[in-house]
């Protein structure tokens, strides 16, 4: 249980209405901010704004999974008001609050660091990264049959990474009869993706490989599929970049050759919001307990 635990939920989408009902049951002190717009059923849960809450008592801050733009706002569904995280805000709070976040850009960890709070990015862990790669393969096949006027099957598939999200990707559309090749840097990556029975690309070689694809899906943070790699794609392809903003497609070059392509990040959030809402909720949780309980026994 998390009785006497305060923590502010600041912005998100539907995924957060899992996290606030789970947290709710662990009778933990929640306060919302970015939520006037919520309808919402939850006993014991405070609408607040940054300036009505009281930061001497929290206890942590759970950010959106996609964190804060480079201005600092936390995205949210639930209300027409931007939602600034700012520094003098944060070193407001006690020594001990931690921040939960999906993903943290440059902003947000330089917003971490100056106030000296501490920083969690549950991305980075293995298993809820894995679990979300789940609904973003489902998300990704959708947006094909939606802007594709061919079928998936025998299709020609270009991944692009070969981490966490990449693999459940490739192996969802080669499920579907795609032919699937992934560009990759690492050689142990390129001889797994050979093992799965799919066409390894070395990454400097992306510029060859393009032209016969139908789909390009890019899961890279990094500036991959340049005006370079573009000019060598056929004017029906459609590229999919599931990557953090600002993703790794020159969007310009795109949409002056005619090429559709689409920035994607967060499809669980989209597909699959309850989903996905209950395996973070399972997570923090987890996180907060364990916070909790070090706190408490470093009082005594």
């Amino acid at each position: 249980m998390l009785t006497g635990m305060q923590v502010a939920i600041i912005g998100g989408d539907l995924r957060q209405i899992e996290v606030i009902r789970k947290l709710s049951t662990l009778d933990t002190s929640l306060y919302l901010i970015g939520f006037d717009q919520l309808d919402d059923g939850f006993l014991g849960v405070e609408n607040k704004t940054f300036e009505t809450v009281d930061t001497d008592l929290l206890d942590a801050v759970i950010l959106p999974v996609n964190g804060v733009n480079h201005n600092g706002e936390a995205d949210t569904v639930f209300s027409g008001h931007p939602q600034v995280l700012e520094e003098k805000w944060l070193a407001k709070t006690p020594e001990h609050l931690k921040i939960y976040t999906g993903i943290a850009n440059k902003t947000l960890k330089n917003i971490a660091q100056q106030s000296e709070k501490s920083l969690v990015e549950l991305m980075n862990r293995d298993d809820l990264a894995i679990y979300n790669s789940i609904p973003t393969a489902e998300g990704a096949v959708m947006l094909v049959i939606q802007h594709t006027n061919v079928t998936i099957h025998r299709s020609n598939v270009l991944v692009t990474g070969f981490g966490r999200v990449g693999q459940t990707i490739a192996r969802t559309f080669a499920s579907l009869g795609a032919h699937v090749s992934v560009a990759a840097k690492e050689r142990e990556l390129l001889a797994r993706i050979y093992e799965m029975n799919l066409t390894p690309i070395p990454l400097n070689s992306l510029n060859d490989a393009v032209s016969e694809a139908d789909v390009v899906i890019n899961t890279i943070p990094a500036h991959i599929l340049t005006s370079t790699v573009i000019a060598k794609m056929q004017n029906h392809v459609l590229i999919l970049d599931i990557a953090s903003k600002p993703g790794g497609t020159d969007f310009n070059f795109a949409n002056k050759r005619g090429i559709h392509a689409i920035l994607t990040p967060g499809l669980p959030g989209l597909v699959a919001p309850k989903t996905a809402g209950i395996q973070l909720a399972e997570l923090l949780s987890t996180l907060l307990e364990k916070q909790w309980n070090d706190q408490k026994g470093g009082r005594h």
